[in-house]
């Protein structure tokens, strides 16, 4: 039986380091980031569609998205958001679960998904356990303001636009404490594997 892992945390929270420490262990990991970009390329239907509502000035030159364009567009905008999100978001769910089912017919003891917006979503009936990365959030601030060279009240604006890292632990089935060394946390997610009975 293969186990199907979900993978969340909040912005530099360090999601992206566990993710690979999955990867090192040979635990396929599936990641919803790359899948939303990947829906949204010249031929994919979710592309077809964004023309379709938001014209061809959402279009670099060579015919790609211009993620700049279509994103200013929509902060500005509600409804344009709703509207993206309602064609985006089901092509990734659709991706997703077809890359989550290939691995659960294989060997894999387990398989992750990777998504950023795992409880706002309401996306855990995707998932059988849940596992958080956390960290405090003046650890989340410090390193969000040294990745993205980013003024301390633009890095706050957009940790609390999210829902607070705390509160996703609490729902979690397990959580990874990130806020120590890269080895305690690979650690701590072999011991949580082991007490899932994967590694």
């Amino acid at each position: 039986m293969t186990l199907v892992i979900g993978l969340t945390g909040s912005i530099a929270s360090g999601k992206s380091t566990v993710s690979k420490m999955f990867s090192e262990l040979n635990i396929p990991v599936i990641d919803a980031d790359q899948i939303s970009r990947d829906v949204v390329e010249p031929g994919e239907p979710a592309y077809k569609q964004i023309v379709n509502v938001f014209g061809r000035k959402v279009l670099h030159e060579d015919g790609t998205l211009n993620r700049k364009k279509l994103g200013k567009l929509i902060f500005a905008n509600e409804d344009h958001r709703k509207q993206l999100n309602e064609i985006v978001h089901p092509e990734v769910r659709k991706e997703m679960v077809l890359q989550r089912d290939s691995y659960k017919d294989g060997a894999s003891p387990a398989v992750v998904l990777d998504i950023p917006l795992l409880f706002e979503s309401q996306l855990m009936d995707y998932v059988e356990r849940t596992l958080v990365v956390y960290v405090d959030e003046d650890t989340q601030l410090e390193r969000l303001m040294e990745r993205d060279q980013s003024e301390r009240i633009d890095a706050l604006e957009r940790i609390k636009s999210q829902m607070p890292v705390s509160k996703k632990a609490e729902l979690a089935d397990a959580v990874i404490d990130n806020n120590g060394t890269v080895e305690e946390s690979f650690q701590q997610l072999k011991d949580i594997l082991h007490r899932w009975n994967i590694v």
